[in-house]
């Protein structure tokens, strides 16, 4: 019998690459996965453009496997993902190791591509086909699943900040029929998944074509709900402008959906609001968040925020530290701002990184306190925990909280999918402690 061939593939990035990789190792049938490069038949890259020097980083990752393949001449290596889309046929020039480059919307083409390269051809595909992958990418194998996954609903943006790659790495707003995703999340949790966490660049702009005509996600989530066995629902990323009242009266009356709500706003200074072309003021967006506070209470906020915006001056630093002091985050991601070709912002002065790392400490070290004590302020209370794995220590298993908070709790008894009440005992650097409550 013929041994399988063996697929590495290594993920950069957001929880959509996650998804996307997942994806692609289902469509090669004919690999095995490995998470050895020194076995594989085929190494894929699935990249990420968002954060500083990510291309030069495919460059330099290639560079590593440089040796793997003089010792393997049918070694096939592929480049995938948002740095594949940006710098196709540059990625074919600058590293002949490569045998095949493929962009975000033509994974359901992997396949073929992959043929090409076994026939001793190149492939190249960073189209934006006019057929849906997701036709060619919708079925999963019928393994058991852990109890959580991601589910991407929507693809894509419309809003063109002036820092993101993403509108032209991943296209325009692309939003699922609601039917297929109900289809799939169905399937998914037939086979264990009791979370989902629906995915998108922009997902709460999130339109599908349904039932009596196109879908909110508002009414997306509250037909997930109906489904037997799925327990929890989260979505990610969403903008301000698409947080719709709909969805946000969700929050407030679908106890399925986690009172967790990622909400980035990146600046708390309109000039530079604008300037990115955020589309909102500091105002408009902290009246958003009295909103969902209004509707949810107990909701943990979560943002994003860019030190060292191009023009940004110590007047735009303090109101975005005083937009962090107004909402008070229970997470937040930060991130010095590094310029991405082909945006608006990579064309403008940039500070020095002296000045850039100095705004990003001071923001954040205020989000660090926040973040503390938001999880100290759990301590006493009772929580809904999922359990996901064991712990790093004998008898110990870990989950989820509702509001995305790791948990440890010591206790017999509790296997991978349980949902179960916890009250919480210890706040420690990044996870809570906890008893089971009977």
């Amino acid at each position: 019998m013929t041994a399988r061939k063996k697929l590495f593939l290594k993920t950069y990035g957001c929880q959509m690459n996650v998804y996307d990789s997942e994806r692609m190792a289902e469509s090669l049938k004919d690999y095995d996965q490995t998470d050895r490069a020194d076995e594989a038949d085929l190494i894929l890259l699935n990249t990420c453009h968002i954060r500083e020097k990510a291309a030069e980083k495919v460059y330099s990752e290639l560079g590593r496997l440089r040796d793997l393949k003089e010792a393997k001449p049918d070694l096939k290596i592929g480049v995938a993902g948002c740095v594949a889309q940006a710098e196709g046929a540059e990625i074919m020039r600058r590293q002949p190791l490569v045998d095949l480059v493929v962009g975000p919307q033509s994974y359901h083409r992997l396949p073929e591509l992959e043929a090409q390269t076994r026939a001793g051809a190149r492939a190249l595909d960073t189209d934006f086909p006019e057929e849906d992958k997701f036709d060619h990418l919708n079925r999963r194998p019928r393994a058991a699943r852990g109890p959580t996954a991601f589910l991407t609903v929507q693809e894509g943006c419309d809003k063109f900040c002036a820092f993101c790659v993403v509108p032209y790495t991943r296209g325009a707003e692309v939003s699922r029929p609601a039917a297929r995703i109900l289809d799939e999340a169905r399937d998914l949790v037939d086979r264990g998944v009791r979370e989902l966490t629906l995915l998108g660049q922009n997902v709460n702009a999130y339109h599908g074509a349904g039932e009596g005509g196109d879908w909110s996600l508002a009414r997306l989530i509250r037909e997930l709900a109906k489904i037997d066995g799925l327990a929890r629902i989260r979505f990610t990323t969403s903008h301000p402008n698409d947080m719709a009242d709909d969805l946000i009266a969700a929050f407030g009356e679908e106890p399925k959906l986690m009172p967790y709500l990622h909400l980035p706003v990146q600046s708390g200074s309109d000039r530079i609001l604008k300037r990115m072309n955020r589309g909102h003021t500091a105002e408009q967006y902290i009246r958003l968040i009295e909103r969902i506070r209004a509707a949810r209470p107990d909701i943990l906020m979560s943002g994003d925020f860019i030190a060292g915006f191009p023009e940004e001056t110590e007047e735009d630093v303090q109101a975005t530290l005083d937009l962090i002091e107004a909402v008070d985050y229970g997470f937040a991601f930060t991130f010095k701002y590094s310029p991405r070709p082909g945006t608006p912002a990579a064309e403008r002065a940039q500070m020095s990184e002296a000045e850039k790392d100095d705004r990003l400490y001071r923001i954040q070290a205020l989000i660090a306190r926040q973040q503390r004590a938001a999880q100290d302020s759990m301590v006493g209370r009772e929580v809904g925990v999922l359990f996901e794995k064991p712990g790093k220590f004998a008898g110990q298993m870990t989950g989820k909280s509702d509001y995305l908070h790791a948990v440890h709790v010591n206790a017999e008894g509790i296997a991978p999918g349980d949902l179960r009440r916890v009250r919480i005992t210890g706040s420690g650097t990044n996870s809570l402690s906890g008893d089971l409550i009977a």
